[in-house]
C-alpha cells in the first residue's frame, strides 16, 4: 500500500514537473525570442532611424549607417570652438559619456554645487557678454542624465551674437537657424521649447 502511494506521488510530481518545463519552454520562446524579434522587425521597418540610434550625418541629415554618423540626435556632445553653440554642462563621466550617464547627485544647497554654478555663471556671462543675471539655468546646471542634446531657447539666444561674430554671419541669419531648429512643446502642452545643439551646429557648418 505504501509503495503504491509513493509511486502515485512520484507520478504526480513528474507530471507537474513536465508541465512546468513545457510552460517554461513556451514562455521562453514567446517572450524571450518571438516577441523581441517581432518588436525589432516592426522597429526596423516602421522606424529604422530611431531604432538604430537616431544617428546624424555631418550635413545634418539622418542615417542608419554608423560609419557615416557624426553623432546622435538623442545624445549631447561637447563643442569647444567659439563658432559653435555650446550644450549645457554634463556630469556624465568626463562629459557627455553615454557609458557613464548620470548627474552629480549633489543637492541644490550643496556648497560644492553652489560654487560650481557661480563659477559657470561668471564664465558664461563673460563669454557671451551678458549680465550674470541673464544667464539661464540650463547654461550652468547639468541634466540628470548628463546627455541632454537640447538647450533652452533662452540659452541659445545669448549665444547668437558670439556665433554670428565668429562665423562672420549676420545675426539675423543665426537667429533664423536657431528658430529653424527649435522644437515646441510635445502635443502643444508637454515639456518646454528646446533647441537641438548638434543639428543647429551642423546646419551652420553646412551653410558657412
Amino acid at each position: 500500500m505504501a509503495s503504491t502511494t509513493v509511486a502515485s506521488e512520484l507520478a504526480t510530481l513528474t507530471r507537474h514537473s513536465l508541465a512546468g518545463l513545457r510552460m517554461l519552454l513556451v514562455l521562453t520562446l514567446l517572450v524571450g525570442l518571438a516577441y523581441p524579434l517581432a518588436v525589432t522587425a516592426v522597429g526596423q521597418v516602421a522606424f529604422p532611424w530611431q531604432s538604430n540610434g537616431s544617428l546624424v550625418r555631418s550635413d545634418g541629415s539622418h542615417t542608419t549607417d554608423r560609419s557615416e554618423a557624426v553623432g546622435s540626435a538623442l545624445v549631447a556632445q561637447g563643442f569647444e570652438g567659439a563658432q559653435y553653440f555650446h550644450p549645457r554642462p554634463s556630469a556624465a563621466g568626463d562629459g557627455y559619456d553615454a557609458l557613464a550617464s548620470g548627474g552629480s547627485n549633489l543637492g541644490p544647497l550643496n556648497p560644492d554645487l553652489v560654487a560650481t554654478i557661480e563659477e559657470r555663471k561668471a564664465a558664461v556671462a563673460e563669454l557671451e557678454g551678458v549680465d550674470p543675471a541673464d544667464v539661464p539655468a540650463d547654461a550652468v546646471t547639468a541634466s540628470a542624465s548628463g546627455l541632454d542634446p537640447q538647450i533652452s531657447p533662452e540659452y541659445a539666444a545669448i549665444q547668437v551674437a558670439r556665433v554670428a561674430r565668429e562665423r562672420g554671419l549676420p545675426v539675423a541669419d543665426v537667429e533664423a537657424a536657431v528658430e529653424a531648429h527649435t522644437a515646441g512643446r510635445d502635443l502643444g502642452v508637454l515639456g518646454e521649447p528646446r533647441v537641438d545643439v548638434l543639428e543647429l551646429n551642423l546646419a551652420l557648418d553646412d551653410a558657412h
